[in-house]
């Protein structure tokens, strides 16, 4: 079977599986006791259930056999710290975890995957905050149907062609199960969303998407500006608005409405017109990311500092219309 194939089918099984269980899940008593409930900090009106994550587990655990039997430590160990920090964000979902501890968690599976990488040095420091931070992001990001679930795809997706371009099908099958799973799920979550994916998906999915980034520069599939350009409609947001927020002498890790998309939403774009947008312009970076992957690195560094631009300007343009909206 060729490597497209391949991928194609762990994205097909993960997605078909993804959907099973969430339809399942959406029935049990697990969804009524399991629910997002609006705050002062939430964009949605009414409770949700958010047991998304479990299902794009699932699907990805449904799809693992084609990646697994030859999978290097890396990705096996990818997997490994996929599967702590579900498990881990899960127990957050339900109790509730102290700020200090979950961070700790994450930087612990960070560490443990790079160094089993065989990363050392300021390599290795580097490497396990981006893992730490990405975690985080995600979960910052996570909060408009349809967003999350749409970046995972795309992104994954972009991965993935990115793997089977430089002829690993085992990762490329990994990343497009991930894509699948997250597309079955964004079947439920797109708007108006009737389940989110909660911490036990968002966070395990951003730890995922810098494992894999980082997997394929170390392995030579791509520069380090290629994973940046596919996912950079959420590094860009989470990572502009944590500075400003920093620079303001806020607490980082409290919850907030800052966020360019949820300013976008609450300006009156709502949550199906910043979705429609937002995954068009996903779309776009994973192409861009895709034909510019075996460019020259002065080229792709020229390709990110470019996208960078046209998100900012993207930014302006949403902080403008928030504040002249007069939203609360």
């Amino acid at each position: 079977m060729s490597v497209a194939a391949t991928a194609l089918l762990a994205a097909g099984i993960a997605a078909a599986v993804a959907v099973a269980v969430l339809a399942a899940l959406l029935r049990s008593r697990l969804a009524e006791r399991w629910q997002d409930t609006p705050n002062e900090r939430s964009l949605h009106q009414r409770a949700v259930p958010r047991v998304g994550g479990l299902a794009i587990a699932a699907g990805i655990a449904a799809a693992l056999p084609l990646a697994w039997t030859d999978a290097p430590v890396a990705l096996r160990a990818a997997v490994l710290g996929y599967g702590l920090l579900a498990a881990l964000s899960w127990i957050d979902d339900l109790r509730g975890l102290p700020a200090l501890p979950r961070l700790a968690g994450h930087l612990l599976v960070a560490a443990g995957w790079s160094a089993g990488v065989g990363l050392e040095g300021w390599t290795l420091a580097v490497a396990v905050l981006a893992l730490g931070w990405c975690a985080n992001l995600y979960n910052f990001m996570d909060g408009a149907d349809g967003l999350a679930g749409g970046m995972a795809a795309t992104g994954f997706a972009a991965l993935a062609g990115g793997f089977a371009l430089a002829g690993d099908a085992v990762a490329a099958a990994l990343a497009a199960s991930i894509a699948g799973a997250a597309l079955g799920f964004l079947g439920f979550n797109a708007p108006p969303a009737r389940v989110f994916m909660g911490d036990a998906g968002s966070v395990p999915l951003g730890f995922a998407a810098a494992a894999l980034g980082l997997y394929g520069w170390h392995g030579g599939a791509w520069t380090i500006a290629f994973p940046l350009i596919a996912f950079m409609p959420f590094w860009f947001d989470a990572s502009v608005t944590l500075a400003w927020r920093v620079s303001r002498g806020e607490r980082p890790w409290q919850a907030h409405r800052d966020h360019f998309y949820q300013k976008a939403v609450r300006s009156g774009l709502g949550h199906r017109g910043v979705a429609l947008r937002a995954w068009a312009l996903m779309a776009a970076c994973a192409a861009v990311a895709l034909v510019v992957r075996a460019a020259s690195p002065d080229v792709q560094g020229l390709i990110l500092f470019a996208t960078s631009c046209v998100h900012a300007t993207m930014a302006f343009f949403v902080e403008r219309r928030f504040r002249l909206s007069d939203r609360p």
